[in-house]
């Protein structure tokens, strides 16, 4: 299986990522987690990227605030599909940080979740693996399949409610 790369501009973002983190160790997928800066290790970064496939990931996360450089930065050194985080900051509430990483040239996609999104950025990468892995696939729909019992156990118990 291929690995998951996790990518934070700095360790402060890591409350965040972790739920990222949480995500792909329920999956079985295997990770590194790694603090990389666009702006104060561009190098290291696009090395990172650069060598990424050959180091066996097949997907990377990248999450940052503020600049929020950090997922183009990656996008523009790999193939591998890259995930933007954008990362709560006080400033902007985030905002910054969502357009900074969704406001691509063409040619460097970086697939963009939510502000502070991690869970839904693990999901999205445990989806695109799963496009070549028939195990993780079936634990999507698995988790699926337990997403809508719970929302019809909520129904049930809300329409006690009412009788």
């Amino acid at each position: 299986m291929k690995k998951v790369a996790v990518i934070m501009g700095s360790d402060s973002d890591f409350p965040i990522v972790q739920k990222a983190v949480s995500k792909l160790k329920e999956f079985h997928v295997p990770y590194e987690v790694h603090v990389m800066s666009a702006h104060r290790t561009p190098t290291e970064a696009a090395e990172f990227a650069a060598h990424a496939q050959e180091n066996h990931f097949g997907v990377i996360i990248a999450a940052a605030g503020k600049a929020a450089h950090l997922g183009g930065v990656l996008a523009a050194h790999t193939i591998l599909p890259v995930i933007g985080i954008p990362i709560k900051s006080d400033a902007l509430e985030g905002m910054d940080a969502l357009l900074s990483t969704v406001q691509m040239p063409p040619g460097i996609p970086v697939a963009t979740v939510g502000i502070d999104s991690a869970a839904n950025a693990a999901i999205l990468a445990v989806q695109m693996l799963a496009l070549s892995d028939a195990d993780l696939a079936k634990a999507l729909q698995e988790m699926k399949i337990s997403m809508a019992e719970t929302v019809r156990q909520k129904d049930k118990d809300m329409q006690k409610n009412f009788e």
